[in-house]
């Protein structure tokens, strides 16, 4: 993206830091680098009190105890300012008797969603962020998924690509389309031709072999 005077919006790629910031949340002040040391699924949704965010924290909030039991914190993000945070979830607890159990950091001038590239140096809304990043223990971001304003996340493909990426770092080893926790991973790709003669190739093709994980 670029502004009107040519510079561009800070990028987050793919297994490089996270940008670090200090912020007030729904939780008192919070670093991200407080995160270090645990995977964190690190999330951005345009407004409170809208109805495809307000579905999505239900949702993620009725999962979280699943994002606990693999080692995963939750952090939320909005560019409206603490004191609606504090209101949307005081109104969501009230209503649909569910609490919110992870912290929703305030940012009204836009300054994390800019250096996380979620916006342009320019815009002067945040009507298009839906973004989800996924950090992993060393603070390097593993993962990227973006969303339109109309729809919202899948809670069970969050937590398949961070079951993914944990599995993948335990036994070095890919996963296949439609993984799923306890399924086969599969070898990575061979670098030389002694190792893909070494493969079995039979049946299944000697690039698609597989390991437990």
């Amino acid at each position: 993206m670029q502004s009107d005077d040519g510079d561009s919006a800070p990028a987050v790629r793919l297994n490089e830091p996270a940008p670090d910031f200090e912020a007030r949340s729904t939780a008192g002040p919070i670093r991200l680098s407080d995160y270090r040391g645990r995977w964190l699924l690190f999330f951005a949704h345009p407004a409170d009190f809208t109805p495809v965010c307000t579905s999505e924290f239900v949702a993620i909030a009725r999962a979280a105890p699943r994002f606990d039991a693999i080692g995963c914190a939750l952090l939320a993000l909005s560019v409206d300012s603490l004191y609606s945070h504090i209101a949307w979830l005081r109104d969501i607890e009230t209503r649909l008797d569910l609490s919110i159990p992870f912290p929703v950091v305030e940012d009204p001038s836009m300054a994390i969603a800019r250096a996380y590239g979620m916006l342009d140096p320019a815009a002067d809304s945040s009507a298009t962020v839906r973004a989800t990043f996924v950090i992993d223990p060393d603070g390097m971001v593993r993962a990227m998924i973006w969303y339109p304003m109309t729809v919202g996340r899948s809670v069970d493909e969050l937590l398949r690509v961070v079951a993914a990426l944990q599995a993948a770092d335990r036994v070095q080893a890919s996963a296949p389309a439609d993984w799923r926790p306890g399924e086969p991973m599969l070898e990575l790709g061979a670098t030389t031709m002694d190792e893909a003669l070494a493969r079995p190739d039979g049946k299944t093709p000697w690039y698609l072999s597989v390991r437990p994980s």
